[in-house]
């Protein structure tokens, strides 16, 4: 399992809790200024704050800026996404 994970890249570089860079993103799931879930290729990442913003989103590479107050930042495991995703499309409904 643990080759399986150090052949996928993904990174976090947190800045200030003001602009995170996220490389390895798959998908925008879901955002609004409080809570952004993504998936990238370690799994479901989850970002809770306020005022979030989406500054830039490169589909082609997997980058992406957020800025705002990060207060937390969760992941998940890639099994456990279908089960959540759904939970919140029925939440946001």
């Amino acid at each position: 399992m643990e080759a399986k994970i150090e052949d996928k890249k993904s990174n976090l570089v947190l800045e200030s809790r003001k602009k995170l860079a996220i490389t390895g993103v798959n998908e925008v799931i879901s955002f609004n200024e409080q809570i952004i879930i993504l998936t990238t290729s370690l799994g479901s990442l989850t970002l809770k704050g306020n005022n979030l913003k989406m500054n830039k989103l490169d589909v082609q590479n997997g980058d992406i800026m957020i800025t705002g107050k990060i207060n937390s930042f969760e992941y998940s495991e890639k099994e456990n996404t279908k089960n959540k995703d759904s939970i919140l499309n029925r939440l946001f409904r």
